[in-house]
């Protein structure tokens, strides 16, 4: 079960349908990377799309960076619900990524949401190693759902 709760009106007035992508995203991003596993796809997980200002708080409060962020994640203990964690998007970094690198913002966000769920899943990016493992992860699973090689920018 993926649970979406919409604090900031920008997400839905720039992408009415920014909810079910995030869904779409969250949901696929699960699928793919369980079946990979072999293990089971009944997890849930809590998508907050918000502003600058509460990811600011949130990155400030929890990992002592008192600025705001595309994306953060909030893995959960281990927990008899399956609940995987919660996922926090801010809608003026996204829409400016997104602009800065040429993508739609619903393209971003699919990005992003995949990339927190990996996050979930206990993936990281802190070395270049872990790097290659989690974007090839991302390609994956955004493949499936057509959005273009975030990452193709970058590679010569």
């Amino acid at each position: 079960m993926i649970e979406v709760e919409v604090e900031t009106a920008a997400w839905t007035q720039a992408l009415p349908e920014a909810e079910a992508v995030v869904v779409k995203a969250a949901a696929e991003g699960l699928r793919v990377l369980h079946r990979e596993a072999g293990e089971d796809v009944s997890n849930s997980v809590s998508i907050l799309l918000t502003n600058d200002a509460a990811l600011a708080d949130l990155n400030g409060r929890f990992l002592g960076k008192p600025y705001p962020t595309n994306v953060l994640s909030f893995p959960a203990p281990p927990n008899p619900e399956g609940h995987l964690g919660d996922i926090a998007l801010a809608y003026g970094v996204c829409a400016r990524e997104a602009a800065e690198q040429d993508k739609t913002l619903e393209q971003h966000l699919m990005h992003l949401t995949v990339h927190g769920v990996l996050h979930l899943l206990g993936y990281d990016h802190e070395s270049d190693g872990e790097a290659e493992v989690m974007e090839a992860l991302e390609r994956a699973v955004l493949e499936v759902l057509g959005v273009p090689d975030p990452y193709a920018a970058e590679r010569p």
